[in-house]
């Protein structure tokens, strides 16, 4: 059940009216519920009780510090892919032993911080990382428990920008190089080979995919099983998908019935050919825990009619929400106060100068300057991929639990964009 809802008219964020958060912090802003990110975790922790499985939240979708501390006090783990990001845990007080660290590209540097901090695991995505971090962990006397994230060539049939899965993508070891891989790492005296892991993409509708992925990963198991490898642990990544309100547009799987299916043919391999070895089962959801969770909240500026197209132009720009002009991603927009006639057909665009700078095409919207607009499903890809393009501050940040407000990540203002920028003297 959607915590965004009209209450006499007017949009609210759980008890909250939005035309209120406007008036009170301003515009562009995104709106976050508490209820529905509790809600959202909740529903894969509930489908793991009883088994040995971790949920680590992939904090790419959302970074802020209030999200990561709420998850953090519900047990959550963390999927992280810098340094940086690491850093953010630490100070939202997550638990290090908790954190898996993927991405493509790890320096010295992240390396020594992750170890430093003895964080669970690091899936490891190529033959070149697995020496840089055996010398780096030998170097600081430490050894590193490793995965590695196979490719296993399942086509996810989402949008190419966010398929990781295929053989022309660039994560992962290729899933005929893999047990070669897992050979060479077995090897090296500063590593402990732990787990297996893949991601095959993002927005996910149906989990075929998925456990497609799955029994390929069961496959390689086996044969590692067979040269005296046995791993502890087993991620199967995240990409559940959500509804972004497109008309047509498919429903996402539930997550329980997902995961319902996943521990079933889990259990059945495990019953029939892994002799009953324990092995933890993790998970790396981002956009199914957050991104319905939140809202865009925006201000029209003016109405514009051009020969061809009619233009609501408001506050919030590709610079705020990336994903339409990036992925030309359908994201449902709304009016705060419903009830006004005269709708018209409208691109609504932002004050950027690009022609890029749109947020939704060809809406049917009763609209005039001044009014308030809400992109709903926000709350994945929006504050983490903003930018200061032209020399406009990020947005704030709220979240509303039941009727309080909390600001969680002020304005920014230009003072802060050139503030570690100095003149030549």
């Amino acid at each position: 059940m959607s915590q965004f809802s009209y209450q006499d008219g007017v949009l609210h964020a759980e008890g909250a009216s939005l035309a209120a958060i406007a008036e009170q912090f301003g515009t562009p802003t995104y709106v976050y519920s508490k209820a529905q990110l509790l809600a959202n975790y909740a529903s894969y922790a509930d489908a793991c009780a009883g088994r040995d499985a971790l949920v680590c939240y992939a904090m790419k979708a959302n970074s802020n510090l209030a999200i990561l501390d709420l998850l953090a006090r519900q047990g959550a783990g963390f999927d992280i892919v810098s340094g940086g990001e690491l850093l953010r845990v630490l100070a939202a007080g997550g638990d290090p032993r908790k954190v898996i660290f993927s991405g493509v590209g790890k320096s010295v540097d992240e390396m020594r911080l992750a170890l430093s901090h003895d964080i669970l695991c690091f899936n490891v995505e190529s033959i070149p990382e697995l020496h840089r971090l055996n010398e780096v962990a030998g170097a600081m006397g430490k050894t590193a428990r490793v995965s590695l994230r196979v490719n296993p060539n399942v086509d996810a049939k989402t949008h190419p920008y966010i398929a990781t899965g295929l053989k022309a993508n660039k994560f992962g070891v290729a899933f005929d190089d893999a047990l070669d891989t897992y050979r060479a790492a077995a090897k090296l005296p500063h590593l402990e080979v732990a787990g297996i892991d893949c991601h095959i993409g993002s927005q996910l509708l149906d989990d075929a995919p998925l456990l497609e992925a799955l029994d390929r990963l069961i496959e390689l198991i086996d044969k590692l099983g067979e040269e005296g490898i046995v791993l502890h642990h087993l991620d199967i990544g995240g990409g559940i998908g959500i509804n972004y309100g497109e008309a047509g547009e498919a429903a996402p799987v539930p997550v329980g019935d997902y995961l319902g299916r996943l521990f079933a043919k889990i259990d059945a391999w495990r019953a029939a050919r892994y002799e009953g070895k324990a092995i933890k089962v993790i998970f790396e959801p981002g956009r199914s825990i957050v991104g319905d969770t939140g809202v865009l909240l925006t201000k029209v500026e003016f109405i514009k009619h051009g020969e061809e197209k009619n233009f609501c132009v408001v506050d919030a720009a590709m610079n705020d929400m990336a994903r339409p002009a990036l992925y030309q991603a359908w994201m449902d927009m709304q009016p705060v106060v419903q009830g006004k006639a005269g709708a018209l057909t409208y691109d609504v665009v932002g004050p950027i100068c690009e022609s890029g700078d749109w947020l939704a095409r060809d809406r049917e919207l009763a609209v005039e300057a001044g009014d308030l607009l809400v992109m709903h499903s926000a709350g994945a890809y929006g504050m983490t991929m903003a930018s200061n393009y032209n020399t406009r501050g990020r947005a704030a940040e709220i979240i509303v639990d039941g009727e309080v407000c909390h600001m969680v990540r002020q304005r920014e203002n230009p003072a802060d964009l050139y503030a570690l920028e100095s003149l030549i003297k």
